[in-house]
């Protein structure tokens, strides 16, 4: 009977992860779209159609429900080891962060939207590299979840200042610009409104790496907790 239960068990923490999994990869992909398409519009190029982010949405926001849903029934039946515990609430905590995604990526398209309807105006040169760190940042930690991967989860934290410092650097460069060309301040403004949905995509990336180190390795490294992480995975690097 034992054998049995955690059979059940493990066959329902495999669904869960696959659930969280095809979650992620949605999410992943209309981010991506949302990056490609804030760049060819900044750059006057609107041959990109923010459509298929809107269309993509809901999906997301359904498939939060499924995986809260059966995230709470396995935790009601109990029986649950401390690391499968951990795999649980990391679970309900990164369904949370990637729907905020999801809807980051829609308000990007609204501000796609709204740059198509005014005079196109140059880019910030650090939007550019802005958006590829924010990318980067988010298929890092993609790739941990998906593989369990501390080290990748690590490189995810070690990433967020330079996305607010080029979040800084955006900002002063539009409010100059708005300063001298007071008929640019329409669009400039939608510019930076999407350098900050691109650093609050930066934190949810950085959120979904903590909570795979604490899934993983039991480790509380939120508010810049967990001073000895290198020291961490490396042991955990040279014991797998």
């Amino acid at each position: 009977m034992a054998t049995l239960a955690t059979s059940a068990q493990a066959f329902h923490l495999e669904i869960l992860t696959n659930y969280l999994v095809s979650m992620a990869r949605s999410v992943e992909m209309n981010v991506d779209r949302a990056l490609a398409a804030i760049l060819q519009t900044a750059s006057s190029d609107r041959r990109q159609s923010p459509s298929e982010i809107f269309l993509l949405e809901p999906r997301v926001n359904e498939m939060e429900i499924v995986i809260d849903e059966h995230a709470i029934r396995m935790l009601r039946a109990g029986n649950l080891s401390s690391e499968e515990i951990r795999q649980v609430v990391a679970t309900l905590k990164i369904t949370n962060d990637l729907e905020r995604m999801g809807d980051l990526a829609v308000n990007l398209a609204e501000r796609i939207i709204s740059l198509a309807e005014m005079p196109a105006v140059a880019a910030p040169p650090e939007l550019e590299p802005m958006v590829a760190a924010v990318r980067a940042m988010i298929k890092k930690s993609l790739g941990a979840l998906i593989f369990k991967n501390v080290v990748l989860a690590g490189e995810v934290l070690e990433s967020d200042d330079l996305v607010d410092h080029y979040r800084d650097e955006i900002f002063e460069r539009l409010l100059e610009g708005m300063r001298q060309s007071p008929g640019d301040v329409a669009p400039n403004l939608q510019l930076v409104l999407a350098s900050r949905y691109l650093e609050r995509l930066a934190d949810h990336a950085t959120n979904i790496a903590e909570d795979i180190i604490f899934w993983v390795r039991g480790l509380d490294v939120r508010h810049g907790r967990g001073p000895n992480l290198n020291v961490q995975t490396e042991a955990f690097t040279e014991n797998s």
